[in-house]
């Protein structure tokens, strides 16, 4: 049998970090074997401890890039529209509509990690790394840290119960008010 070469091993690890990124959010963490996640690759279980000293460092690495993904959208937001205000109001609508709704996989990773952060008993770097990239999620939604919070928090629990009651009115209605709430003038 040959040897997969550096170049190989770098590409099938990337491919696995990708993989599991969107895997995780859409069937959550202990939805998703190793197995299966290196069958939907094409590669092996083996392979996979060759990469990864544990499930525990691919969840890691997972958050890590869906992360580094909502940065480079938040990003792209204030790119496009030129002012802050502005890009918020961009990813509100974005944030609370079907689209995001009905794709987990490549939606906000606080919202699709936020039920394994919620049920297991996270510790060390899996929460750290979740938590850091809420807080800079937060960071960019306002420069007052509690209302920042409180807006990923409105956002996040919108988005969970939208898509707990997809293809309901309700799940119509929840994205519409909470979407209506966030975007209203201050003392409406």
């Amino acid at each position: 049998m040959s040897r997969v070469s550096q170049a190989q091993a770098l590409e099938n690890r990337r491919r696995a970090v990708a993989a599991a990124s969107q895997l995780f959010r859409e069937r959550g963490v202990n939805g998703i074997s190793v197995a299966d996640l290196m069958k939907s690759i094409g590669l092996t279980t083996g392979g996979f401890y060759k990469q990864f000293p544990s499930k525990e460092a691919l969840i890691v690495e997972a958050a890590q890039a869906a992360f580094g993904d909502l940065d480079l959208l938040l990003e792209s937001f204030d790119t496009a529209q030129g002012d802050h205000d502005t890009a918020r109001g961009t990813l509100i609508d974005y944030y609370l509509s079907a689209e995001h709704r009905d794709r987990p996989g490549t939606g906000c990773p606080t919202a699709g990690f936020a039920g394994d952060m919620a049920r297991e008993p996270a510790a060390g770097e899996v929460l750290e790394t979740y938590a850091a990239g809420v807080e800079k999620f937060a960071a960019w939604m306002s420069t007052d840290a509690d209302d920042g919070l409180a807006m990923v928090a409105t956002l996040v629990g919108a988005i969970l119960l939208a898509r707990a009651t997809a293809g309901t009115e309700l799940s119509e209605k929840i994205l519409e008010s909470t979407h209506e709430a966030l975007t209203a003038p201050h003392g409406s």
